[in-house]
Formats: structure tokens, C-alpha cells, sequence
């Protein structure tokens, strides 16, 4: 009994040993963040990255093509991977402060020489030329966590899997803003080819009235060529545009994680719509929802615990070890109870006293390393407040050229009108004609491309304020 007491206060003393201290004291990085973006009017606190990414997008077309995109895409699924690797091993760190324990059978025969010493006193004293060990033991092992360091391991182990999480939504945030650039590229080329196709069918109509002109003798086979060369570039665009779409499609489907092949889609471009009122909130908010910059801001969080991991290697360890179970010389009472039992307590306190200097570099690589994600994290900071106010006088200026090109579009449409009457009724040669149409044909594109380009820089500032991980 006084024997199981004493096992009892050595546990009791280790445990009481183990430090209240977890982990360091963690002062958060400054970042030094405006009070409010760049190109904002007033520093308003709601923001389009707190919608859902079906408030956000209302065409049924892309919502559909989203929840494929966040089910099945390759990238998205590889990080769910990843997380589930990390829970694992979340799992796994919080049973660092519990003992390993181990059971071990082992059975041993020896025989030695008959003119070596333990050869003559194994015949003496045994009269038997062999000895036999038959062993049965459970044995434990302990270290009281006496200066946190498997706190900070198991610290080291949370960041780690938070990271991952963290990197998961970043994915599904380029992802779902991939899906809808895509898709709205898709619909600027659908409608450019609806423009060309329009304007194919002037340009017969143009090279019908020539060569009757050439015909009666009022115009000359110049006339018939020049016209021809702009039917066949518009159809040349025509084909460019169509492998364009095909090319798009292709890149959609991959996205979602489906073979290349055609997308479905019922709406055209002046259709979409996004919301109207475009506030970006305040750039504080935008730190803590970008899941990049906090797996940035995590990683400091990690690098911080291996600083306090390092330190604690530096100091005493306080290790119990301890066995017990049934040993015997003779396989016949191996299990007899109680003259088989034995047992052994061992605990000691180990200080490292000459690494070859390791444990000091290691404690100051590590805390270089806590300097370097700080670094990082505050990079990354920045970098997500560039890409705001890049989204932000992007759409703004696009506001801008879209109502000058849709201008220019009314007018120069007015000016083929013109053209043609004046054309018809000889007040106007051929090439006043097809200039005409070629200057409205390209204006059209644009103003398609402007469209596209602005329903783009709302979805980059969707993405960049950290909008489509809910």
C-alpha cells in the first residue's frame, strides 16, 4: 500500500506542476487602414460582401452554374481534402496531454556456452544448460506540460486546420467569381455575334444595291469589291466569334467540373442585372471577412505558438515513465498471481544544458519566422485594400464609358440611316456607306465590351471586399 501511495503523490505532485501558462502573449499585427476606400462618397458601413452569393446573382442561369462550380469543382474539392486532413489531426493534438501507454509480450530463450561463466552457474546452480524470460507489461509514459508546450502544440494544430478552412472559402470565393466572369463573357460574345450577324445582313444588303448601281451603270467595280471585303470581314468576325463562344463554353463547363461542352443559357446581356447600389462598408470589416487575409492573420497566430513551443524546449522537462504486468523464468507459472506481478515507477526531470546551440536557433528561427507571416499578413492586407479600390474606380469609370459608347452607338446608327438615303439617292459614294457601317459595327462590340467589362469590376469588388464563401 505504501508503494501505490507513493505512485499516487508523484502523479499528484506532477500534475500540480503544470503551468498555468499556455501560450505567449500575442499582440495583434497594426495594419494602419483607412478610415474609409478610396472613390467612396461616405464611409458607410453595410457592404454587397454580406449578401449570399444567391442575393448577390439573380440570374437562375449562373445560380445554377455556381452550385455545380462549389459541388463538383477539382480545386474545391482538393481543399475540402485538405481540411478534412487538418481535422484529423486537430483530432489527434488534443490528446498530446494524455500518457502513452503500451502493451508488449516477449518471450526469451538463452542459451549460453557451457565454458563461459554463465554457462557453469546455470548448471550449478539450476542444473540446466538454458534460462527462459516470459514477459507480459503494460507500460505508460508522461511529460507534465509544465511550461505549455503541448498547449502550443496543440495551438500550432488549430491555426493549422483554421488555415485550411480559411483557404477552402478563399477558393470558393475566386471560384464563384470565375464561374460569373465566365459567364458573363459568354453572354458580351453572344451578343457581338448577334451585332455581326446584323450587320452581315447591311452589308449584303449594301453589296446587293452596288452591284445593281455597277450594273446600270452608275457605279464602278470598285465599289462591288469594297463592298464585297466588308461582307467578308464581317463574316470573318462572325466565324472568329463563334470559336470564341465554343472556347468559353468549354472553360465554363471545366469549372464546374463537367466535360467540355455547350452552356444553356436564356438571358442576354441587357437583361443581368447586379445590385444597384454598390457599397463597399468599411475596410476594417473587409480584413476580418477576406478568408485570405485571415489565413494570413492565422498564420501568424501558428507562428506565434511555435515561438513558445521553441522557448519551452529550453527549459526542464518533467517526465514519469512506469510498467507493470507479469514476468517469469518459466512459461509454466508465467500468469501465476501474485508471485508474477511486477511493476516500476521512474520520474525525472531533464534540463538541456549543451544542444550544440540548436535549441537557441531554433527559438530564433522561429521567431523570425512569426516576424516574417506578420510581414505577410500585413502584405496581404494591403494588397486586399489595392484590389477594392481598383474594383471600385473601375466601376465607377465604366459607368462612364458605357454611357458614351451607348451614345455613340444611337449616333452612328443614325448615320447609316443617313448614308444609305444619301447612297440610294447619289449624294453619297460607296465608301461613306461602309464606313458607316464599319464604325457602328465596332461600336456596338464596344459598348458589349464595356458592359461586360463593368458587370466584371462589380464582381471583382464582390470578390475583393470578400463576398462569395456564404
Amino acid at each position: 500500500m505504501k508503494k501505490v501511495k507513493n505512485i499516487i503523490i508523484t502523479f499528484a505532485v506532477a500534475l500540480g506542476s503544470v503551468s498555468c501558462v499556455s501560450k505567449l502573449a500575442f499582440k495583434e499585427p497594426e495594419t494602419h487602414l483607412p478610415e474609409q476606400f478610396q472613390y467612396t462618397a461616405t464611409a458607410d458601413t453595410a457592404s454587397i460582401a454580406n449578401l449570399q452569393w444567391r442575393e448577390f446573382f439573380s440570374d437562375p442561369v449562373l445560380q445554377k452554374l455556381i452550385e455545380k462550380g462549389i459541388q463538383h469543382n477539382y480545386d474545391l474539392q482538393i481543399a475540402l481534402q485538405q481540411v478534412a486532413s487538418s481535422q484529423e489531426r486537430l483530432m489527434q493534438a488534443r490528446y498530446l496531454q494524455y500518457p502513452d501507454i503500451g502493451f508488449g509480450v516477449a518471450a526469451q530463450i538463452s542459451k549460453p556456452s557451457k565454458n563461459s561463466m554463465n554457462g557453469q552457474s546455470l548448471n550449478l546452480f539450476l542444473g540446466q544448460n538454458h534460462v527462459e524470460d516470459y514477459n507480459a507489461a503494460f507500460n505508460l509514459s508522461w511529460e507534465a506540460d509544465i511550461w505549455g508546450k503541448i498547449k502550443n502544440q496543440q495551438e500550432v494544430s488549430r491555426m493549422q486546420y483554421l488555415q485550411t478552412y480559411e483557404a477552402t472559402k478563399a477558393i470558393q470565393t475566386q471560384v464563384v467569381a470565375a464561374i460569373a466572369q465566365g459567364y458573363y463573357n459568354l453572354l458580351m460574345l453572344d451578343k457581338q455575334l448577334q451585332i455581326a450577324q446584323s450587320n452581315l445582313e447591311l452589308s449584303r444588303n449594301t453589296l446587293s444595291i452596288t452591284e445593281k448601281m455597277w450594273q446600270s451603270g452608275d457605279t464602278t467595280s470598285l465599289g462591288v469589291q469594297q463592298a464585297t471585303a466588308q461582307k467578308q470581314s464581317t463574316e470573318f468576325l462572325i466565324a472568329q466569334l463563334e470559336q470564341n463562344i465554343a472556347i468559353q463554353e468549354n472553360a465554363l463547363s471545366i469549372l464546374v467540373g463537367e466535360n467540355p461542352g455547350k452552356v444553356n443559357r436564356t438571358l442576354e446581356m441587357s437583361d443581368t442585372s447586379l445590385p444597384q447600389h454598390i457599397s463597399a462598408g468599411l475596410p476594417a470589416a473587409m480584413v476580418s471577412r477576406r478568408p485570405d487575409v485571415r489565413r494570413q492573420e492565422l498564420a501568424v497566430l501558428e507562428s506565434n505558438a511555435m515561438v513558445g513551443i521553441a522557448q519551452a524546449n529550453m527549459y526542464p522537462a518533467l517526465r514519469i515513465t512506469a510498467n507493470g504486468g507479469v514476468n517469469s523464468f518459466k512459461f509454466d507459472n508465467w500468469f501465476q498471481m501474485p508471485a508474477s506481478l511486477f511493476g516500476s515507477v521512474l520520474g525525472g526531470l531533464t534540463q538541456p544544458i549543451f544542444q550544440k546551440r540548436q535549441l537557441k536557433t531554433d527559438l530564433n528561427v522561429a521567431k523570425i519566422q512569426r516576424e516574417r507571416n506578420v510581414l505577410a499578413f500585413r502584405q496581404s492586407v494591403l494588397n486586399a485594400v489595392g484590389e477594392v479600390s481598383d474594383a471600385l474606380v473601375s466601376n465607377e469609370s465604366l459607368k462612364i464609358q458605357e454611357q458614351k459608347a451607348s451614345e455613340q452607338v444611337t449616333t452612328l446608327k443614325d448615320g447609316i440611316k443617313s448614308a444609305e438615303m444619301l447612297y440610294k439617292g447619289g449624294m453619297a459614294n460607296y465608301l461613306e456607306v461602309i464606313t458607316a457601317q464599319g464604325n457602328s459595327l465596332q461600336a456596338e462590340l464596344n459598348l458589349a465590351s464595356v458592359k461586360r467589362q463593368r458587370l466584371s469590376s462589380i464582381v471583382d469588388l464582390y470578390r475583393a471586399l470578400g463576398g462569395g464563401w456564404k
